[in-house]
């Protein structure tokens, strides 16, 4: 599916991530459609592309109504926003764990279950889901966030059955630790030096090439890192002793403490 002329709608804009697929997609002749929560950041990212913003908190149900009530018939959807969600999980409150499924998972749910309905019917369009290795391969402290993110590609998974042969493609991007922007970045998490990171602008045109594509899964991430993912989904066990003795509880650790204030 070729960017121009497109109506696409992106979800969690105002991150750096977001605004990277933004100013990504606005090059190849996009039409946006920027959402996200703070209106400041928004609303100066929409003039620079030549987009609309709506502001909106995702984690409630009618703010997500009302989103779908104004965005109209996106031909592209751009699931970005989440929640880190990092800690062990006695340290949530009962609304804590309602907030993250709620963005992470609920509403990703609810946009392509709207969204689809019309795209299918013109017989053209795309969704993409934002996960992340995380959504791959659990770690420490993530337990939460590794649910939303297995369960966004599962259901990503089956919607791209549902949908294939209706002309709506369905993709899901696997960013690894990415640098400049996004949670491990604003976490503050100095990561050991042989581990390489990855941009937001190589997020952004991994979303672009999924589009494109229509490829049903991208990771974003090094060699080492993918096949660690891979190793996780063989050997669950081996993978969780290999992240212990590199010191993934450490690093874990350090992100709950980094994200702490972004439940």
């Amino acid at each position: 599916m070729n960017l121009a002329g497109r109506s696409v709608l992106v979800t969690g804009a105002t991150g750096g991530i977001g605004q990277a697929i933004a100013r990504a997609f606005a090059a190849e002749g996009a039409q946006l459609v920027l959402t996200g929560r703070r209106a400041e950041v928004l609303e100066p990212l929409a003039a620079e592309v030549g987009g609309r913003s709506i502001a909106c908190d995702l984690s409630s149900a009618s703010e997500l109504d009302r989103l779908l009530s104004e965005v109209g018939n996106a031909e592209v959807l751009v699931s970005n926003a989440a929640l880190p969600a990092s800690g062990d999980v006695g340290s949530f409150t009962v609304e804590e764990v309602d907030r993250a499924l709620a963005v992470n998972l609920r509403a990703p749910i609810i946009l392509a279950r709207a969204l689809s309905a019309g795209m299918a019917a013109r017989g053209h369009g795309h969704i993409v889901f934002l996960s992340s290795l995380s959504g791959k391969a659990a770690s420490p402290r993530g337990s939460i966030y590794a649910a939303t993110k297995y369960g966004l590609r599962g259901f990503a998974l089956g919607l791209r059955e549902d949908l294939r042969d209706t002309g709506v493609g369905v993709s899901t991007v696997f960013p690894g630790f990415i640098k400049g922007a996004g949670m491990f970045h604003d976490s503050g998490v100095k990561l050991p030096g042989y581990v390489a990171l990855r941009t937001p602008e190589d997020v952004a045109a991994a979303v672009r090439k999924a589009i494109e594509r229509n490829r049903s899964e991208i990771d974003v991430a090094p060699l080492a890192l993918r096949l660690g993912t891979a190793l996780a989904g063989i050997a669950p066990e081996l993978s969780g002793r290999v992240q212990r003795r590199l010191g993934g509880v450490d690093i874990a650790e350090a992100l709950t403490e980094g994200q702490r204030d972004k439940r």
